[in-house]
């Protein structure tokens, strides 16, 4: 909603201004089309070549969360906490019980109880086989911690491929611009002998390719890179709780430690209480 209104409000007072200002759209709308085809064509163009299929694939799913927002819900974070609690409990009693839960999460009557959490492949990956290494007796906590964090790194980077596959793109739309702009000039070059009426018309035209650019590099693509950033940088929190909730169970401390601390890190305007938790928490003691 925010990406839709920023937009509008974006349109509203550049293009609002220049008509209160005395300025004519006509200029512009005649030029548009073409301009759009040079600088919008080229900046696509420039795009897949200097990207792969599953970036560009990763980008246009970026652009829809723009608008949609992030994945993750409120109701995700406390679900996330309360799979852990229940995988780290089953743990702390006999590790043996935890095998089948965690060799065919599909099939598990723990993960099953969170379908959006199981359709997750990242998520999922990260539980089970920082879990498995556990139970190998790998419990060199510094040693899992670095293997977490590499991993968490690894994620976020290729999260954020699309953010940066964008930002790149709003980088060369001012020159894009200048391209289109000069070969205006040239086709006004061409038509010197014209009136002067007829020259200002196409010079203005070939300026509206040096306006285009900017304003979509500094309007549209620019925010909107910064906006997919901003939601894949909060949306990479859910697997740090995960990574969080592992290791303090490493050292030792009591389940409900372990959610807790996993708990504070989940962003504030969707980060369940501490009430909540634990209402929730005895609603599974109950049911088990």
């Amino acid at each position: 909603m925010n990406a839709i209104l920023g937009l509008a409000v974006t349109m509203v007072m550049v293009f609002g201004g220049y008509m209160l200002a005395g300025g004519k759209l006509d200029i512009i709308l005649h030029s548009l089309p073409f301009e759009m085809m040079m600088i919008g064509g080229a900046a696509t163009g420039a795009f897949l070549a200097s990207n792969d299929f599953g970036t560009v694939k990763h980008t246009g799913g970026d652009v829809a969360a723009a608008f949609t927002g992030p994945k993750w819900k409120k109701t995700d974070y406390q679900d996330i906490l309360l799979l852990m609690h229940e995988l780290l409990h089953i743990l702390k009693q006999n590790p043996v019980d935890i095998e089948p839960h965690i060799e065919a999460p599909n099939e598990s009557a723990i993960f099953t109880k969170y379908p959006r959490i199981l359709k997750d492949h990242e998520a999922i990956e990260m539980i089970c086989d920082t879990i498995r290494s556990m139970i190998m007796n790998f419990d060199n906590v510094h040693q899992v911690e670095e293997l977490l964090d590499k991993h968490l790194e690894s994620l976020l980077e290729e999260k954020l491929h699309g953010s940066h596959a964008l930002q790149q793109m709003a980088d060369a739309l001012p020159a894009l611009g200048i391209v289109a702009a000069v070969l205006g000039v040239i086709k006004t070059m061409a038509s010197i002998d014209k009136p002067p009426e007829v020259l200002g018309g196409m010079i203005g035209g070939a300026l509206v390719g040096t306006f285009l650019g900017v304003f979509l590099a500094y309007g549209v693509v620019g925010p909107f890179a910064a906006r997919v950033k901003t939601i894949r940088s909060e949306e990479h929190l859910f697997y740090s709780m995960i990574g969080q909730v592992l290791v303090s169970s490493l050292h030792k401390n009591p389940v409900n430690i372990c959610v807790e601390v996993a708990r504070r890190q989940a962003p504030a305007r969707v980060r369940p209480t501490f009430d909540e938790v634990e209402q929730a928490v005895r609603g599974l003691k109950q049911a088990a």
